[in-house]
């Protein structure tokens, strides 16, 4: 398990990357399609701002939060959209604070928050390291999708851990998700870091791996690149379905992106 503090601290470093790709942006901007389906830079952001909140709630008000389950579970398949929608209708300036201040309030409650304190969750209860990491993963997902719709390349640095670690621990969610049972035995999951050493996860022995660049694995499981355009390798029947099914998000199974050669403008949202 990561230690709270730093993963604190990288979604910080990270969110603020992601809020320096949009700052400057004109209101028109604001408006361009993403490569998300029917999601605006402003819908990328109000999607932030409102998992940030819901997040939150989920620290600081329990009771609230699960009125927000209940209202998930009605919608399952609109649930995050509507929340998104209901966000990007602030001015640009609006947004961008509603998004600064639900942040800061978050990391506040999550450094503030007593060692081996679990939180609610649309999924199993979480440690503050697992949301701060959640938190992080989203954020640098849809970091990518306004930087690919504003035209800049962001470089993967070594806060990529946290999404591999993420993408690891979701492996048996990802099963279920798909209505799949979950293989009995772990994997072994080896990643090529940003600056080049070696992430290692579960059994070094394990008969069935994955190996490939971290970014590609973090792509997959953030499910912002298809598989087919990523250089990963599976070793064995079980781990090469994971594959074709990894997320690292919570609720119903994500439609993910197409293959390069397939992709047309605005088809694959994953949130």
């Amino acid at each position: 398990m990561p230690d709270p503090m730093s993963v604190i601290d990288d979604l910080r470093e990270e969110s603020e990357e992601v809020d320096r790709l949009v700052a400057g942006l004109g209101p028109e901007a604001w408006g361009l399609a993403t490569p998300a389906a029917g999601w605006s830079v402003a819908h990328q952001i109000a999607h932030l701002a409102w998992t940030d909140r819901s997040a939150l709630l989920a620290v600081t008000d329990a009771d609230g939060f699960q009125k927000l389950v209940e209202q998930a579970f009605a919608a399952p398949h609109t649930f995050v959209d509507e929340g998104a929608e209901e966000y990007a209708r602030l001015a640009p300036a609006d947004l961008l604070a509603r998004w600064r201040e639900g942040r800061a309030a978050l990391e506040k409650g999550l450094r503030s928050a007593p060692p081996g304190t679990r939180f609610p969750w649309y999924g199993p209860p979480m440690s503050a390291a697992s949301m701060a990491t959640a938190r992080l993963m989203e954020t640098w997902a849809h970091g990518l999708d306004l930087a690919d719709t504003i035209g800049v390349v962001r470089p993967p640095t070594d806060r990529l851990r946290h999404v591999a670690w993420l993408g690891v621990r979701t492996r048996d969610f990802a099963y279920g998700a798909n209505g799949l049972t979950p293989p009995a035995d772990p994997f072994r999951v080896e990643l090529v870091a940003p600056g080049g050493e070696l992430w290692g996860y579960g059994p070094v022995d394990a008969p069935q791996r994955v190996s490939g660049p971290a970014l590609d694995f973090c792509l997959l499981v953030t499910q912002r690149a298809h598989r087919a355009d990523l250089a990963l390798t599976a070793e064995g029947p079980d781990a090469d379905r994971w594959l074709d099914i990894a997320q690292a998000f919570a609720g119903p199974p994500g439609g993910g992106r197409p293959p390069k050669e397939e992709s047309t403008e605005g088809e694959g949202n994953t949130p």
